[in-house]
């Protein structure tokens, strides 16, 4: 399973603080995590394993919803702060629309994290029974 991450600014201490709420998930069904640069650099310093793409600015948005495309994710955590966005922060438009196309769960903010997660644990756990 891949679960690719973006953050912006104001997000990416939410998004390590989820991540490690969820870790021993996260280690049991063998997740890997693909991030933008920055936040992929801040889940690093969590000391979890990611690969990195280009930071978001610098197109790494982009390449995650390529990825999203070639069915490579199975899930997408964007964090994203609507009140204080910035101007060099990736735009959400572009992945929620090919996620839409390509049926990939989105989630926006911690909330709907959990409850993509939570469906994941229990097809994880259901597989492990079979």
């Amino acid at each position: 399973m891949t679960f690719a991450l973006i953050a912006h600014d104001g997000k990416k201490a939410e998004m390590v603080q989820f991540l490690m709420k969820h870790i021993d998930f996260l280690k049991r069904a063998d997740v890997q995590l693909v991030a933008t640069g920055t936040t992929g650099s801040h889940v690093e310093r969590a000391g979890l394993s990611v690969q990195k793409v280009a930071s978001g600015p610098r197109g790494g948005d982009a390449q995650i919803a390529a990825m999203v495309t070639e069915g490579k994710v199975d899930c997408v955590m964007f964090f994203r702060d609507p009140l204080d966005r910035h101007p060099h922060e990736p735009d959400i438009a572009m992945l929620m629309r090919l996620c839409d196309v390509h049926n990939v769960p989105l989630a926006t903010n911690p909330a709907t994290a959990l409850m993509i997660v939570a469906g994941f644990q229990t097809n994880f756990q259901n597989y492990d029974h079979e």
